[in-house]
């Protein structure tokens, strides 16, 4: 068995990203590995679900993320009578000119907070799938791009509250990490009760990178090599997943994909030049765990992950 990887005992990031760590760490108190998982799904070029009891702190770092990468952002609150319309836009008749006109909704943005993603009804939810994978958007037969970047982060409430429809499986592989944020440690959480509201701290936030060098990071990710050994490793993880017996079924090879993209992203991140497979097990559980069902029906997305980096053997 290897060694699981604790992504808590590795919260430094590299110096270019340093002073953005540090920025979200002084409004999001006391979940440096929350953010460092966020940062990894964005500079992978991913999509982030935040998923906890409301309240939790998954609003404020949709927007201190926005704020500190200088990301115009736009935030709807999901509803069960939200249309796909209100997301996307809609082509409204002129009388004037008598042509129709195209005006842009909030998912015409670099940064999209889907509050509260699984109160909408499922037509709504599937609204984002064409955003999320194509970077654009299909409507009266014309298709038009999203901004670059484009990133959405939604949050969605435990599915045992009231008015929660499930995500179905196409809108759960669309995020690339799903994590929770889970309550502060007491002295996180006497500070955030004596000091300065969280919405004034966002208020006073400034960018600390501008957009082109998120992109060069981004590319930057891209360019980790990876040897053979650890694309074997991934391998075996992935393979694990789909014939263990423990899962309906095991994860696909754009899940393989979206891992490998996170696990350079985690690298990079860290400073490091190289992949390996300590940066594989750090992200793993939070890229695999919402795309894996258990036959014995526990629902622990994270131990998902856990388990099969417990039982696959670096190779040698």
């Amino acid at each position: 068995m290897t060694a699981i990887f604790n992504p808590v005992a590795s919260t430094e990031v590299c110096q270019p990203m340093q002073a953005v760590f540090d920025q979200l760490n002084s409004v999001v108190l006391g979940k440096e590995p929350q953010i460092k998982l966020s940062l990894t799904c964005l500079l992978a070029n991913g999509h982030l679900l935040l998923e906890d009891l409301p309240g939790m702190g998954k609003t404020v770092l949709s927007h201190a993320l926005a704020g500190a990468l200088g990301l115009a952002y736009k935030r709807v609150q999901f509803t069960n009578d939200l249309l796909p319309a209100d997301l996307l836009g809609a082509s409204i008749y002129n009388k004037d000119s008598g042509e129709f006109r195209f005006v842009e909704g909030p998912v015409f943005s670099e940064l999209l907070l889907a509050d509260e993603i699984n109160r909408a009804t499922p037509k709504t939810q599937s609204a984002l799938l064409e955003a999320m994978e194509e970077r654009q958007v299909s409507l009266d037969g014309e298709t038009r791009p999203l901004p670059v970047p484009f990133f959405v982060i939604a949050t969605q409430n435990p599915s045992e509250q009231a008015g929660t429809s499930p995500l179905p499986e196409s809108q759960l592989d669309r995020f690339m990490v799903r994590i929770q944020m889970g309550y502060p440690a007491k002295q996180s959480e006497l500070e955030i009760l004596a000091g300065e509201s969280r919405r004034q701290l966002l208020e006073q936030m400034q960018p600390a990178v501008s957009p082109p060098q998120l992109k060069t990071y981004q590319q930057a990710c891209r360019d980790i090599p990876a040897g053979d050994q650890v694309l074997l490793y991934l391998y075996e993880l992935l393979q694990y997943s789909r014939e263990s017996g423990l899962f309906v079924s095991g994860v696909s090879t754009r899940g393989g994909l979206a891992v490998l993209n996170a696990a350079k992203a985690w690298a990079w991140l860290s400073g490091d030049a190289q992949l390996m497979p300590m940066h594989i097990q750090a992200v793993f559980p939070y890229v695999v765990g919402h795309r894996l069902q258990r036959r014995d029906g526990q629902s622990d997305p994270v131990r998902n992950g856990l388990d099969i980096i417990d039982q696959v053997v670096i190779p040698r």
